[in-house]
C-alpha cells in the first residue's frame, strides 16, 4: 500500500557502503560514507540545503551513532572519534581498533556508553565520560563481528558475527558473561568485500524488551522470545520476496521498517502485515535506515550514497510512532477488547459460556487505544470520527529482466542458464571473466575471454552467445555476438545504440544444428545461418538483426518491455500495455513475431495470478512457448502455429509435485520437454541459484487434472498431455497429410484409449465407450473396441462401435480433416487484395441479386395448347376407328398382323399430308399409348 508523501532525496556520499544516525533529540541526522566524510542534516531544512562536513577521517567511514552530549563516528582507519552535537567540531579520540575496521557503534540507552565493534573477535564498551574505562568482551565469536545493539534496559548486549550467530552478553554484573548463543538465524557471510557483508544482521530490541527482530539467512524477519532465545514468530509478505538488507523499530515499537529490493516497507508489528510502501533509489539496495526519535519522519542511506528522507511516513489518522500507545506499552501481549454495553437489552455472557468463540484477539489493534472505550465526560464525536479510511492497494510493476540471468552475487552471477549452456561471469574488480560452457560439447565448443566492458546482459541462442554492455560516461551502450562456427575468423559483430540508450533485454535464436559447429569445413554446420538477433532498448523498441550483424527492421513496443526469449522461428516479446491493476494483476502480455516476416502470430495475455509476478519465459525441445510464474505453474501456448488461435495450457503446477510436500523449496526453470521439467532445486526463499553451479535436476511433468482414480487418471493425463503435442506436431506440417512420427504416437494414442475402452466395458460405461471409441485414429483400432465389446457381450454396444467404424471409412479421416483445417486457417487470413485508387478502370463486377430480378412468364407447350389442335382432332377419330376392329371374348382387343406395319407407318404418311397443308392431317401423339388408324383406302 503507497503511501500519499513522497521521500526527498539527497547526494551525500560516493557510491558504495554508508551509514546514519539520528541525534537524540531528533534535530540532526548524520550520515558518513566511504568519501571519509560525515555530513550533518538538519530535519527541519528541504534537499537544498548544504550540510556541514567532518574531515578528520582518513579512510572511508562505516558507522556513526549520537550520545548524550556527543556524537560518534567510526571507520576503516580503526578510530572512534567524538565530536560537539549538531556540529563537526573534532572532540577527541574514544579509541582505537588496532589496524582493524570499525564495523559497528552503539550506544546504550543511557547514552553514556558505546559498544564498538570491528574486524577483530572482541568488543570494546568504552565509557563516554571516562573513556580508559573500558570492558571488553571476548571468547563469544570465532570470526569477526558486523553489528552491535543493546536491550533498552542496557543490562544486555547483542552482537552479529560473520559466522551466522547472534551472542547475547549479560553485562548486569561486574563481570560480562555470554548468556545465550543463537545459532542459525542470520546469513553467514564471510567475505567483507562482497555487498552481502553490507546487509543489516543486527538484532533490533523492541521497546517493551521482551523479544527482538531479525533479518534470516531465509529471506524473513523473525522475532526471537527473550525469554526463551527462540523463534515465536516471522514477518512476510506474499508480495516482498527478497533479501531483507535494513531493519529499524520506530520509537514506540508499533512500526518495523524494512528494506527489500529497492523498497522500503512499513510493518505493523502486532498484524505482521505491510501497512506502506516507498520506491528505493533505483539500481541500488539501501543500507541503513533509522526511525526519527521524536517526530514521524524515516530516513535511510544506500549504495548510491543517497540520503532519502521520508516525512509524514506514517499517514495521519494512524497511531503515531512516536507517542506511546496501547499498541506500544503491551510489551507483546495481546490486547483484550473492553465490553461493549448491548445494544438491545441483555445479552448472554460470551465468558460464562465457554469464552469468547472468536478468542481474545479476534480483532488486532491496528490504532493502538483507538478500540479503548472513550471515558465517561469524553465529547460524543471526536474529530474526524464518521468517516471510513481506506487503504488502496498499488500493484509494484515487475521490472524488466533477462531468463536465466541472477544478480552478482559474491562476484560472480550468471548471464544466461538454459538448455543449450551456460554463461558465467566473475567479478574482477578492473574487468569481468567471462566463462561460457555447453551441455553437449561434441556441437560446440566452451571458451572464455576477458571482458572491459562488464556485459550485464547474455543470451545463449543455438548459433551463438550475445552480450550486452550498459552506458558508462561517454561510451555509448554496446551489443556484440559471437557466432559458434569456426570456419570464419570475422564472426564476431559489435552493434552500437545511440548516446541516452541503454539495452533492456536480448534473444538469439535460430535453428539447431543438424551437424556439429564444430566442424571447420564448408559442409559444416554453420552453414545453416547465424541465427536471428532481437534486441530491446529503452527507446521502446525491437531491434532485429541477421546472425551476421544486417539490421531488418526495428519494432515498437506497446507499453513496457519486460522480458523475452527466442526459437527457431519466432520471438515471444512479454510487454505491459497498460498500467498493473489495483487488485494485483501485472498485466502482462505475450506477444508472438515470426522472423520470416514480422508479423504477429498471437498476441495473448499471461495467465499469471493474481499477487504473482513472471519467473522464466522460453521455449521447449518442440518448439512451443511456455511460462513458469512465481505462483509455481508452468503454462504452455498450445496451437501457437494457428495465427490468432492460440491458448494458455497449464501444463504443471510445481506445488503438487511429491518431493515438494513437507518441504520448503522452489524451482528455477531451465528447459522444458513433453515428460520432463528441467530445473534447479532452490532451497527455503531463495530467489536464484548460486555458486558452485548446482546439477540439472529432472522432475516430471503431470496435467493439474483432479480426478484421483487410481487406474484411469494417471491414463488419462498421459493421453490429454500426449494429445497435446501430436497437435503441435501437426501444425507444423503445412500441407502434408501426416509424418511417420505422428503415426507412431497416433498408434500409442489408440493403445491408451482402448485400456480405457476396456475397462469401461467391464464395468458397463456405454456412454464412456463411445466418446472413447469416437477418440481413435485407426479403423483398425475402432475394429478392437468393437472386439472388446463383443467380447463383454454388449452387443448393442458392438453395432454402434461398427457404425461408427462404417462412418469413419465413408468420410474423411482425423488427419484429413486436420489438414482441411489449416488450409482454411490460411484462407481466413490471408491478406485482402485491394485495387490501387484510381488505378481500375474496369466496369463494375456484376452483382448477383436473385432477389431483385424481374419476373417473367413460362409458356407451357401442352396437348391443349392452340399448336397441338390437329392432335386433338386425330384423337377424337380414334374411337371410331377401333370400332372396326375384333375384340376377344375377354373383351380385350385382337392384335391384327399388320397393326405393326400400319403404326410404323403413320408418321410418315401423317406427316406428308401435313407437308401439303391438308388441314384434317392427323398428327400422332407425343404419347407412346396413343394409336392412330388409317383406313387403307385413303392410304
Amino acid at each position: 500500500m503507497a503511501s500519499t508523501s513522497k521521500a526527498i532525496s539527497n547526494s551525500a556520499h560516493q557510491q558504495g557502503q554508508t551509514c546514519i544516525a539520528f541525534s537524540r533529540d531528533g534535530k540532526i541526522a548524520y550520515t558518513g560514507g566511504l568519501d571519509t566524510l560525515v555530513r550533518i542534516w538538519h530535519t527541519d531544512q528541504g534537499e537544498d540545503q548544504e550540510p556541514e562536513a567532518a574531515y578528520e577521517a582518513n579512510e572511508g567511514i562505516t558507522a556513526v551513532a549520537a550520545a548524550e552530549g556527543c556524537w560518534l563516528s567510526g571507520g576503516h582507519d580503526s578510530d572512534v572519534r567524538k565530536y560537539i552535537p549538531g556540529k563537526a567540531q573534532f572532540d577527541g579520540l574514544v579509541t582505537s581498533a588496532a589496524g582493524a575496521s570499525i564495523r559497528c557503534l552503539a550506544v546504550d540507552p543511557s547514552g553514556k556508553r558505546v559498544a564498538v565493534a570491528s574486524d577483530e573477535l572482541s568488543v570494546k564498551i568504552v565509557d563516554l565520560d571516562e573513556i580508559t574505562n573500558v570492558v571488553v568482551l571476548e571468547g563469544g565469536h570465532k570470526k569477526r563481528i558486523r553489528k552491535t545493539t543493546w536491550h533498552p534496559s542496557g543490562s544486555i548486549l547483542t552482537t552479529s558475527s560473520s559466522d551466522g550467530t547472534i551472542v547475547a552478553w549479560n553485562i548486569s554484573d561486574t563481570e560480562a558473561k555470554v548468556e545465550n548463543v543463537i545459532d542459525g538465524v542470520i546469513p553467514e557471510v564471510v567475505d567483507p568485500e562482497s555487498p552481502e557483508f553490507m546487509h543489516d544482521c543486527s538484532a533490533v530490541w523492541h521497546p517493551s524488551g521482551q523479544y527482538f527482530f531479525a533479518a534470516s539467512r531465509t529471506h524473513e524477519i523473525v522475532a526471537i522470545s527473550r525469554s526463551t532465545w527462540t523463534k515465536t514468530s516471522s514477518l512476510s509478505d506474499p508480495n516482498t520476496i527478497g533479501v531483507t538488507t535494513a531493519l529499524a523499530l520506530s520509537a514506540n515499537g508499533v512500526y518495523l521498517a524494512s528494506a527489500c529490493k529497492q523498497e522500503i516497507l512499513v510493518w505493523s508489528v502486532q498484524t505482521k502485515r505491510v501497512l506502506w510502501k516507498h520506491p528505493g533509489t533505483p539500481n541500488a539496495f539501501t543500507i541503513q535506515i533509522a526511525f526519527s526519535p521524536t517526530e514521524n519522519l524515516l530516513a535511510w542511506t544506500d549504495t548510491e550514497g543517497v540520503l532519502s528522507r521520508w516525512r509524514d511516513a506514517i499517514p495521519a489518522g494512524s497511531p503515531d510512532p512516536v507517542r506511546q500507545t496501547a499498541a506500544s506499552s503491551a510489551q507483546g501481549t495481546t490486547t483484550k477488547r473492553k465490553s461493549t454495553p448491548p445494544l438491545w437489552g441483555e445479552e448472554p455472557d460470551a465468558d460464562a459460556e465457554g469464552g469468547d468463540p472468536y478468542g481474545d484477539d479476534w480483532i488486532i489493534d491496528d490504532l493502538g487505544d483507538g478500540m479503548e472505550d472513550d471515558p465517561e465526560g469524553a465529547k460524543a464525536i471526536r474529530p474526524g470520527d464518521g468517516f471510513v479510511k481506506e487503504m488502496v492497494s498499488i500493484t509494484k510493476a515487475q521490472p524488466a529482466f533477462q531468463p536465466g540471468s541472477t544478480p552478482m552475487e559474491h562476484k560472480k552471477r550468471y548471464l544466461a542458464y538454459n538448455m543449450v549452456g551456460v554463461i558465467e561471469v566473475t567479478d574482477q574488480d578492473t574487468h569481468h571473466i567471462v566463462n561460457v560452457e555447453f551441455h553437449d560439447r561434441s556441437t560446440r565448443k566452451g571458451y572464455h575471454f576477458t571482458d572491459h566492458f562488464k556485459y550485464d546482459l547474455g543470451s545463449l541462442g543455438e548459433r551463438g552467445a550475445l552480450f550486452a554492455c550498459p552506458p558508462e560516461l561517454d561510451h555509448p551502450a554496446q551489443v556484440i555476438y559471437k557466432p559458434y562456427g569456426t570456419w570464419s575468423t570475422q564472426g564476431d559483430w559489435t552493434y552500437t545504440l545511440p548516446k541516452g540508450q541503454r539495452v533492456l533485454g536480448l534473444a538469439a535464436g535460430g535453428e539447431r544444428p543438424m551437424r556439429s559447429l564444430r566442424d571447420p569445413s564448408s559442409s559444416g554446420g554453420d552453414i545453416q545461418g547465424q541465427g536471428n538477433i532481437v534486441i530491446a532498448t529503452s527507446s521502446g523498441d525491437l531491434t532485429f538483426l541477421s546472425g551476421s550483424g544486417m539490421e531488418k527492421i526495428v519494432l515498437g513496443v506497446e507499453g513496457e518491455y519486460v522480458t523475452m526469449a527466442a526459437a527457431e522461428e519466432y520471438v515471444l516479446v512479454v510487454h505491459r500495455p497498460g498500467a498493473t491493476t489495483i487488485d494485483g494483476s501485472q498485466s502482462l502480455v505475450a506477444t508472438l513475431i515470426s522472423f520470416e516476416d514480422f508479423q504477429v502470430l498471437q498476441e495473448k495475455p499471461l495467465p499469471i495470478p493474481k499477487g504473482h509476478t513472471l519467473r522464466w519465459i522460453g521455449t521447449t525441445d518442440e518448439g512451443a512457448p511456455a511460462i513458469y510464474d512465481s505462483a509455481g505453474y508452468i503454462h504452455l501456448m498450445i496451437h501457437h502455429r494457428r495465427p490468432n488461435r492460440a491458448a494458455w495450457a497449464r501444463l504443471m503446477d510445481t506445488n503438487l509435485l511429491e518431493r515438494k510436500q513437507g518441504k520448503d523449496e522452489s524451482y528455477w526453470p531451465v528447459g522444458l520437454s513433453q515428460d520432463t521439467f528441467m530445473c534447479l532445486i532452490l532451497k527455503g526463499r531463495q530467489e536464484h541459484p548460486g555458486f558452485p553451479r548446482p546439477l540439472i535436476q529432472e522432475l516430471p511433468v503431470r496435467l493439474p487434472f483432479r480426478n484421483q482414480d487410481p487406474v484411469d487418471s494417471p491414463i488419462e493425463e498421459r493421453i490429454a498431455r500426449e494429445r497435446i503435442y501430436v497437435n503441435l506436431a501437426r501444425d507444423a506440417l503445412g500441407d502434408e497429410l501426416t509424418s511417420p512420427d505422428i503415426d507412431k504416437r497416433e498408434v500409442e494414442l489408440d493403445k491408451q484409449l482402448l485400456k480405457l475402452i476396456q475397462a469401461s466395458c467391464k464395468a458397463d460405461k456405454a456412454p464412456r465407450v463411445i466418446e472413447l471409441v469416437k477418440r481413435l485414429h485407426f479403423p483398425n483400432s475402432i475394429g478392437a473396441a468393437s472386439q472388446l465389446a463383443g467380447f463383454y457381450r454388449l452387443i448393442g454396444l458392438q453395432e454402434k462401435i461398427e457404425a461408427i467404424k462404417l462412418w469413419r471409412e465413408q468420410n474423411a479421416t482425423p488427419a484429413e480433416e486436420a489438414r482441411e483445417g489449416r488450409r482454411g486457417f490460411a484462407y481466413e487470413d490471408a491478406p485482402l487484395a485491394r485495387p490501387k485508387p484510381f488505378q481500375n478502370f474496369n466496369p463494375p463486377p456484376k452483382v448477383d441479386r436473385p432477389g431483385l430480378t424481374r419476373s417473367a412468364g413460362i409458356i407451357e407447350q401442352t396437348e391443349f395448347t392452340a399448336s397441338n389442335l390437329a392432335i386433338r382432332t386425330g384423337r377424337s377419330r380414334a374411337p371410331q376407328a377401333s370400332a372396326s376392329r375384333s375384340t376377344s371374348p375377354e373383351g380385350k382387343r385382337k392384335r391384327d398382323d399388320n397393326d405393326d406395319d400400319l403404326s410404323s407407318n403413320a408418321f410418315d404418311v401423317e406427316v406428308k399430308r401435313r407437308a401439303v397443308g391438308e388441314s384434317d392431317a392427323v398428327v400422332p401423339s407425343p404419347k407412346p399409348s396413343a394409336c392412330i388408324a388409317i383406313q387403307p383406302g385413303r392410304a
